[in-house]
């Protein structure tokens, strides 16, 4: 039996499948009462955790 690019392409989405089942099985509840602003324009809170929000010389 040959392995056809149909039985990789099921093969990868049963694996992601996997993958997601997994994750969503292990992980806490998103609190989306807790969630940072996607959007905070005119908020007053300062960018954090990223290198573009780091000052310069810092």
């Amino acid at each position: 039996m040959t392995v056809s690019r149909k039985h990789g392409v099921i093969a990868l989405f049963v694996m992601i499948g996997a993958l997601l089942a997994f994750d969503l099985s292990h992980s806490a509840p998103l609190d989306p009462l807790r969630a940072p602003a996607i959007l905070a324009l005119d908020s007053g809170q300062a960018a954090s955790g990223a290198h573009c929000a780091a000052a310069p010389g810092s």
